[in-house]
């Protein structure tokens, strides 16, 4: 007899991206596969029979609420929940204008929380199903210009790891995927949000390498978003997902700056973010 297909929600799946290479492994493993953005014609190039495409605004707590229960209402359940919708934010941390900074936070921590809301008490009823945070290297080594980031991905660390242990009596798993550098359009998204810098800012001499840090993902290190998904989506489908995950391009060297003494990380990090400023002063 063959085994019933996973129920998989996806947040986070326009084209390009890690979400939409998650959408496709799941889907080719046999999965049935919701994926969802924002706009439904960010998602045009995510073609396959086992996905269906929903809006989803992680943001909106009456629209996860429909989406949610549409999928309820159609498959009975939801079996794995990957929570990867997020925004990036980069520029000092004192000049990011707050309403940006709060919007980070909006969907790189609070979106999470409400996704999970939404699904576990399902999830609960059945004590069964997986939950997948999809989270990043920056979590533990901020980097000049990227602050704001890295602490909506530190918050997003310590929920999810709380998860964990409150989720144990309800035998819901709860998987977090460290991320390091992959190819995808992570740094278009990045430069087409960036402001740039004020008049007056204090970081004017640094602008150069601000801009630089934007790609600093996407060199030639970078892992495939589908060698990515195709990890991820393996381990989440173990009938015990390990608990957490590193991988992608830089993770050894992030691995080796958590292991040395945090000062001595930190300045190395400035004056590697900061090396062009300085060969043109």
């Amino acid at each position: 007899m063959s085994a019933i297909p996973k129920v998989v929600l996806v947040t986070g799946c326009s084209d390009g991206g890690i979400g939409s290479a998650l959408c496709t492994e799941y889907a080719s493993r046999g999965c049935k596969v919701y994926a969802t953005a924002r706009k439904l014609e960010a998602m045009d190039g995510l073609k396959h029979s086992n996905v269906e495409k929903l809006v989803l605004d992680v943001t909106n707590e009456d629209n996860i609420r429909d989406v949610v229960n549409t999928i309820i209402s159609q498959e009975g359940r939801v079996d794995v929940l990957v929570n990867n919708a997020g925004v990036h934010c980069i520029g000092p941390v004192i000049e990011v204008p707050l309403d940006v900074v709060m919007k980070a936070y909006d969907a790189n921590v609070l979106s999470v929380l409400r996704m999970c809301k939404a699904v576990i008490p399902h999830m609960a009823e059945r004590k069964s199903g997986t939950i997948v945070q999809i989270s990043s290297v920056m979590a533990h080594i901020p980097t000049p210009w990227g602050g704001i980031y890295s602490s909506t991905k530190a918050a997003l660390h310590a929920l999810s790891d709380a998860l964990y242990m409150e989720c144990t009596p309800l035998n819901i798993s709860v998987l977090t995927a460290t991320t390091g550098a992959i190819r995808s359009k992570i740094s278009a998204n990045q430069a087409a949000s960036f402001p740039g810098l004020s008049e007056n800012s204090l970081y004017k001499r640094y602008l150069s390498d601000i801009l630089e840090r934007m790609y600093t993902s996407q060199e030639s290190d970078a892992m495939p978003a589908e060698e990515y998904a195709r990890r991820v989506v393996g381990q989440s489908l173990l009938p015990k997902p390990p608990r957490h995950m590193m991988l992608g391009g830089k993770t050894l060297l992030i691995r080796i700056l958590m292991w040395i003494p945090r000062t001595f990380s930190l300045k190395l990090l400035w004056r590697f973010f900061t090396k062009k400023s300085r060969a043109s002063a």
